[in-house]
């Protein structure tokens, strides 16, 4: 009873102590954490994704969190692979500049010096250097380079020898356009110089020295991969397991990784893994925003932390028809942030959001425009199917009414569905410009209540335009 009495008080002030010091470490930690929980919670609720994973790096710290479930029905880990699209360019870029560092091309070298089979019908291709396929300012365009022709080229060898025929919107490196084509003619570039194909020097000379042991690259954007799972359609917050849109991502957005393997990855463009594999020289090149490409760096591009701020991040995003990701740093604070889904969305904000918690900056509100989008197109869906089918099954009585008639006004009388039946042929002109057939592939992937709106127009209309015709004539 003794000991227990002189010992006591001491014991009970030790407790005491490691319950504040347990309070204060809670205090700090749990608050953030459950900050980016619920960011990512709400995120899947705005844009009904099914699968999250996410990160946020603070030095030697890692924070994940992972929600829902992948394609397969299998509950989402650091582990689960993801088609991470344009966050790609990143490690096209690196590859690049792995040649540069061992002296085997310069980035302000012409490309035909460096890919002799490049050739484009304009003169001005001559002059377009290794920098400016990698900032985006070469002068290729969509305007005269449609990327989003059926079906797509199969290897960057391809893509360069379909330039052949085209030609540059603007003189090389006076004007900015996000043109993926730039992308695959870099990945020829490393072909050809390394005498490797493009995945191959991806897989031994960034991934396996990076311990990237999950991380590979497909040509085609919907290419079969081991273990990757299906992406996802959400229409609308119902989402739908499917395959991903058929297009060429070799350099531009081919890549697969996992959580795991894209910590390393930012880890090793913020200067702490993989020290010895790139110069310091050619990382800082890679994040600083080039000569007229706006905020375009090398595979990176300058951000705000917010809407009104001046750029202050590094990231870039990833887009394709069924996944999307983000991965963005603060070179001044050394905080990062990781986001990959299994659908559309905006990850961009939420790895911004993720971010800005952890250094003390606003968060933005996040939003779903498609929402009021969507449920508009699913509305007038149903009204046209609606007035459609209610004029292919009374088109009987119309035409006899019209017979009937001393004046029948026959065509004027058609005009109306006739119009219809047009607007569904052109309705995805609204989105992508010029009319163009193939932009209906697109618009299934990305816009499917779209999609359904011109085929509800243009089926039914067309069908209730017959009818009416083809009764008028037997009625006579």
């Amino acid at each position: 009873m003794h000991f227990l009495r002189l010992r006591f008080p001491r014991v009970t002030s030790h407790l005491v102590l490691a319950g504040v010091l347990v309070a204060v470490l809670l205090g700090w930690t749990a608050p953030a954490r459950a900050t980016g929980e619920r960011q990512i919670d709400d995120y899947r609720t705005v844009y009904g994704t099914p699968g999250v994973a996410a990160a946020v790096i603070n030095g030697s710290s890692v924070e994940t969190i992972v929600r829902g479930r992948d394609g397969d029905g299998n509950a989402v880990t650091a582990r689960t692979r993801f088609r991470i699209g344009s966050m790609s360019k990143s490690m096209t870029a690196a590859a690049i500049m792995l040649l540069v560092d061992r002296g085997r091309i310069s980035l302000d070298e012409p490309v035909v010096k460096v890919l002799p089979g490049f050739k484009m019908a304009d003169p001005r291709f001559a002059g377009i250097t290794v920098r400016q396929i990698l900032s985006h300012t070469s002068g290729l365009s969509n305007s005269t380079n449609n990327e989003y022709a059926f079906p797509p080229p199969r290897s960057p060898q391809e893509i360069v020898a379909g330039l052949a025929g085209k030609t540059l919107l603007a003189d090389p490196g006076t004007y900015w356009e996000y043109h993926n084509t730039n992308y695959s003619i870099a990945a020829r570039i490393v072909e050809v110089v390394s005498g490797k194909p493009f995945d191959a020097f991806l897989h031994t000379e960034l991934f396996t020295p990076l311990g990237m042991t999950s991380t590979g690259s497909t040509l085609g954007c919907s290419d079969h991969a081991e273990g990757l799972p299906s992406g996802h359609l959400v229409v609308p917050g119902i989402a739908v397991a499917a395959p991903e849109m058929p297009g060429i991502c070799v350099g531009n957005g081919g890549v697969i990784s996992t959580l795991d393997d894209m910590v390393r990855w930012l880890k090793f463009n913020q200067g702490t893994l993989g020290v010895d594999l790139l110069s310091a020289a050619s990382l800082a090149q890679m994040h600083t925003v080039q000569p007229k490409a706006g905020d375009y760096a090398l595979g990176w591009r300058a951000r705000p932390v917010k809407a009104d701020a001046p750029p202050s991040l590094i990231g870039h995003g990833g887009t394709l028809a069924t996944w999307t990701g983000d991965m963005v740093f603060s070179p001044k604070t050394g905080v990062a942030a990781l986001v990959l889904t299994n659908s559309g969305g905006d990850p961009s904000l939420l790895a911004t959001n993720l971010l800005a918690e952890r250094i003390g900056e606003p968060t933005t509100p996040m939003s779903n425009p498609l929402t009021v989008v969507n449920m508009i197109l699913l509305g007038l869906t149903g009204v046209m199917a609606a007035l459609l089918v209610t004029a292919i099954v009374r088109a009987r009585r119309w035409a006899s009414r019209r017979r009937l008639a001393r004046r029948p006004l026959l065509v004027l009388r058609l005009v109306p569905l006739a119009l219809v039946t047009v607007l569904g042929i052109l309705a995805p002109t609204l989105v992508w410009g010029p009319f163009n057939l193939q932009y209906w592939i697109v618009t299934i992937w990305l816009m499917p209540l779209l999609a359904l709106f011109s085929l509800t127009c243009c089926v039914l209309g067309a069908v209730a335009l017959g009818r009416r015709l083809w009764l008028f004539r037997r009625a006579g």
